[in-house]
């Protein structure tokens, strides 16, 4: 008898405690699901998981471990392979849609999904950025500034530049010894864009701005949380900075086009204070610097872990290291004795380079969702998805679905001979009226590196079996420690 008093106690904190864990699985079903009314058995497969927090301690488990596609996985084992669940993510009800036909639909319907970024993201990129504005805004804004970024005559003049810097920059590292590769490709990549957008080259000026958007890129999909050890509450105190640092350039620049001795720079800045729309006006200063910040937090990060990641795929698989070398070593010798450097038609001959980049940026997936709101109720394959849901556009699980990339954990550029993606099954830069302005860019960026490098050089990995983050971007843990290596076995002066 003596016993069965702490048993039966045992038996009812147990009871509490199960019926406690009931109660709370179930109060984003009673706040978000119960208000649809009878709508709500239409939609998705899926939970909403835990109050607050949704779905996010299992989403970061899962990109914290050795597998991050396990965090899909669970819902598709649990609801079948609909390719639409619903979930409660950064802070919001949200339906995650996988397979192409879905994505499609909603990265194209601007009737019916506008971005739904999470706040920290739009708070952090700006609200004047393409992220964070109107159809309409979005359609003026970028139609000012796309000559600007991809346009021929844009690339074309960029090309000196770049390789300029990488030429120099790679002879600088092979005699440097062991350095964490993905730092100095970010810093060079950094530089680059910089020096695109407004002239500078201060290595002070660039290392620290440098670092606050690292602080700036690990709160862009943290949960907005503003208090200090959170990413979200450093990424603030980094985009205060940075803002100032451009206002006082955009203000300095101002005040030279006033005086009589003003030499346009040709730079981005210029072209972004000079354009105009039909109405004749142009830009506010916070449309200025909120478009700044957003080119030159992408346009330097993508480039540089997309570089990082394509040597160290080539370097694993020497066959197709050997057939993008021999395109690179053909290019230079077929070029005209009176040409120094690359132009823009022989980078556009870099066919199986143009491979390789690929591969890399569907096996990668270095964005693995973009975000978009129903503005109004919608319905997609019988599901609905109401009125002000998010909805998570799941890349990584497109780019890695075997039914459309034949074992696609595989890195193999050959794949796309003779192939061509159907739609939304390739998606590195987006679809839709929102594709990333500055894809073009960020290739030509990727391919000019790949070309001296292939050239003349090699890694040397420290740590070669180093574990593998996937947030906020797949990189190795030691940030590829390694040595650069010259092979002096070819000169992009031969022909």
């Amino acid at each position: 008898m003596d016993m069965m008093g702490p048993m039966w106690m045992m038996i009812a904190v147990l009871a509490i405690l199960g019926g406690l864990k009931w109660v709370l699985r179930r109060v984003n079903w009673w706040v978000y699901e119960t208000q649809l009314g009878d709508k709500r058995h239409a939609l998705p497969p899926g939970d909403l998981g835990w109050p607050f927090i949704g779905n996010m301690w299992s989403f970061l488990r899962a990109f914290r471990s050795n597998d991050p596609d396990s965090f899909i996985g669970s819902f598709v084992s649990r609801f079948g392979h609909t390719g639409i669940y619903k979930a409660f993510m950064f802070g919001n009800p949200s339906v995650i849609v996988t397979m192409p036909e879905t994505c499609k639909r909603v990265l194209n319907d601007d009737d019916a999904f506008k971005p739904g970024w999470p706040t920290s993201t739009v708070e952090l990129i700006g609200k004047k950025s393409f992220i964070g504005i109107s159809y309409d805004e979005h359609k003026r804004l970028r139609h000012l500034t796309a000559a600007s970024i991809n346009g021929h005559e844009a690339l074309s003049v960029y090309i000196p530049y770049i390789e300029e810097n990488v030429v120099s920059t790679l002879e600088k590292w092979s005699e440097m010894g062991e350095m964490e590769f993905l730092t100095h490709l970010r810093m060079l990549t950094f530089r680059i864009i910089m020096f695109i957008f407004l002239s500078s080259e201060s290595q002070e000026v660039m290392a620290a701005l440098e670092k606050e958007y690292t602080d700036l890129n690990h709160g862009v999909r943290s949960m907005a949380i503003n208090v200090p050890g959170f990413a979200y509450y450093k990424a603030l105190k980094a985009r205060k900075k940075l803002v100032a640092v451009f206002q006082s350039v955009v203000n300095e620049r101002r005040n030279e086009r006033k005086t009589k001795k003003w030499l346009k720079k040709e730079d981005m800045l210029d072209a972004l204070m000079e354009v105009k729309d039909e109405k004749g006006e142009t830009l506010q200063d916070e449309e200025i610097i909120d478009i700044m910040l957003m080119y030159l937090n992408a346009g330097h990060e993508s480039s540089a872990h997309t570089t990082m990641w394509a040597i160290i795929f080539l370097q694993q698989h020497p066959h197709f290291l050997q057939k993008a070398k021999a395109e690179q070593e053909r290019i230079v010798k077929e070029r005209s004795t009176t040409k120094k450097g690359l132009t823009l038609m022989e980078i556009r001959e870099m066919k199986y380079l143009s491979k390789v980049i690929d591969e890399t940026l569907r096996l990668v997936t270095f964005s693995l969702t973009v975000f978009r709101e129903a503005l109004t109720d919608v319905s997609i394959n019988g599901y609905l998805i109401p009125k002000g849901w998010k909805i998570l556009v799941w890349f990584r699980s497109i780019h890695l679905n075997p039914q459309i990339y034949p074992n696609p954990k595989e890195f193999n550029p050959s794949r796309w001979d003779d192939y061509t993606a159907k739609a939304s099954t390739f998606l590195p830069f987006g679809a839709g009226s929102r594709l990333c302005p500055g894809n073009d860019l960020a290739k030509l960026e990727i391919a000019i590196f790949l070309h001296h490098f292939l050239l003349n050089y090699e890694l040397d990995r420290v740590n070669p079996e180093s574990r593998v983050r996937y947030l906020p971007h797949t990189r190795p843990a030691d940030n590829c420690l390694a040595r650069i290596k010259r092979r002096n076995t070819f000169s992009t002066q031969e022909r």
